[in-house]
């Protein structure tokens, strides 16, 4: 069978993770390519890619019969998640499901990854962003508080899944983050607040596509922060 597109990322992006859960979930092929110079207009073959993605902005996905050329990791995973015969499931079976899981597609999004991004930048990246303690700190409270969000919903529900009880794209666009969040500030104290999560994540990466995709999960006992100059 022919691959069914190509997300064209650079390496370990969690937003391509994610992509590739659902995509694994349907039983679609979808290539990864990050052989290019992001942003370097001198490299060919970013030339070619932004001649397909103006706006140079990656995660960006192309199928192979060449009929969408498609940005943004939300709209990528919504795509394959309707591409496939899961579609139902990952998406929701009736019109509350369906809005419950774009509800946690646009949290994750704008809560728990946006306020994960500046602090792992701060110390994976201080070229873009310097490492500043006090925003560094901002931010990991407001993560603190989206965790605690997921936690509640945990709670109130059965434990396993956001909404429903099987996978849908609500567990995997939330997971992402949490999963990157593991690494860097989901550490034993935030934990204390959200005593679910860890074990929330585990059970999903129990799921084969969804641990071939994001791999295993590592956590910190301590939050990893920057060096001030």
């Amino acid at each position: 069978m022919a691959p069914f597109a190509t997300i064209y990322t650079y390496p370990n992006n969690i937003r391509v993770q994610r992509a590739q859960a659902v995509a694994k979930l349907n039983g679609l092929e979808v290539l990864e390519d990050n052989d290019f110079q992001l942003g370097n207009p001198s490299d060919p073959k970013w030339a070619s890619i932004l001649a397909k993605f103006p706006y140079g902005k990656v995660p960006a996905l192309s199928t192979a019969d060449g009929s969408l050329n498609l940005t943004e990791g939300q709209a990528i995973v919504r795509f394959l998640a309707e591409s496939g015969p899961k579609a139902e499931q990952l998406l929701g079976r009736s019109v509350t499901d369906r809005a419950l899981i774009e509800q946690w597609a646009c949290f994750a999004e704008q809560e728990l990854m946006a306020n994960l991004i500046p602090p792992m930048l701060m110390i994976h990246r201080p070229d873009l962003i310097p490492y500043e303690a006090k925003g560094y700190d901002q931010f990991a409270s407001r993560f603190e508080r989206a965790v605690k969000n997921v936690e509640s919903a945990l709670t109130r529900g059965n434990g396993k899944f956001l909404v429903g009880e099987e996978v849908t794209v609500a567990d995997i666009m939330v997971a992402g983050p949490l999963i990157l969040g593991s690494k860097l500030l989901l550490d034993a104290e935030m934990k204390k607040g959200a005593p679910s999560v860890e074990g929330y994540l585990r059970g999903l990466l129990e799921i084969q596509e969804l641990k071939e995709a994001f791999g295993e999960l590592v956590t910190v006992q301590e939050r990893i922060r920057g060096k001030t100059e």
